[in-house]
């Protein structure tokens, strides 16, 4: 049956409850470190060699799609009344708007160590600490913001940008393409300093703390931000549904002697660590939709 992915606005208490308590489950199980993990491992950047499948690359939305629905099924198993809420952070764009509050995720970090004291997430709780991450820190840190050096969350106009590029991607199909849906979302730009970051990027660098890096996956908002750029690509396919570059590309592989051969996955390749290809994830419509 097909279930319902809501805005995190529009959860109600119970909702709001039940999604907690799944991940507090899973997390005292073990089980969610190995997301936090398997997004550590798969974080590489087109200036490193090999493969890329999650970041800087067309299949960064695939990949994710199928990273959102390993998590969600497994919260499903704790409760199966449970789904993965999306943050539009065009709208909820406050630090103490909805989804930063003591009831769902908490707020954000004190100013001295960024840790986040507020919340069922706070290291004083005991229920959540960092047991997979890039630095020593054991506790949940953010920096909602960034007040003392201050960005904003990406503006509608900015998201629009990325919303009427009519092309899936365009070589050569890393962080660099100028043209394509796929990499104005993800939100890489020339240039340094905030003007570099755009869109889903941009949120990452708002929230700040572990999201800022490979173990994003820590902070539970990683979540609810990569279901709304889910649900992005959902509305994309749909606006664009007639021109012939909405499907996933690049189609077919760079061949030998092309710069990404054997660095990205095409249309109906394989895409790692799961045994399910781009093709196969480009309609959701069949296991879950969005309210």
């Amino acid at each position: 049956m097909v279930y319902v992915r809501k805005d995190v606005s529009a959860l109600t208490a119970a909702e709001k409850r039940r999604f907690v308590t799944a991940l507090l489950t899973l997390k005292r199980r073990g089980e969610y470190d190995h997301y936090v993990r398997t997004h550590i491992e798969y974080y590489v950047a087109d200036g490193e060699a090999g493969l890329r499948t999650a970041h800087m690359t067309p299949s960064f939305l695939p990949w994710h799609r199928q990273f959102l629905l390993e998590l969600e099924r497994a919260l499903r198993r704790v409760d199966p009344a449970v789904t993965v809420p999306y943050w539009d952070w065009t709208r909820q764009r406050g630090t103490a708007s909805t989804p930063w509050t003591p009831d769902l995720l908490g707020g954000t970090g004190r100013r001295s160590d960024l840790q986040v004291t507020t919340g069922p997430f706070a290291y004083a709780e005991g229920n959540w600490p960092l047991r997979e991450n890039v630095t020593d820190a054991e506790f949940l840190t953010r920096d909602l913001g960034r007040p003392r050096d201050p960005i904003e969350l990406p503006p509608a106009a900015e998201l629009e940008w990325a919303m009427k590029d009519p092309a899936y991607d365009s070589a050569p199909w890393d962080s660099t393409a100028g043209r394509g849906f796929r990499n104005k979302l993800e939100g890489w730009g020339g240039g340094r300093g905030k003007g570099s970051w755009r869109n889903h990027n941009r949120v990452h660098r708002w929230v700040g703390g572990v999201m800022v890096g490979g173990a994003s996956v820590n902070d539970p908002v990683f979540w609810l931000h990569h279901a709304f750029v889910d649900l992005l690509w959902s509305r994309w396919q749909r606006r664009h549904r007639g021109h012939g570059d909405h499907r996933y590309l690049p189609a077919t592989p760079p061949g030998p002697g092309h710069a990404q051969h054997g660095r990205v996955v095409a249309r109906h390749e394989r895409l790692p660590p799961w045994d399910v290809t781009p093709d196969q994830l480009e309609d959701h419509s069949r296991i879950y939709r969005y309210a």
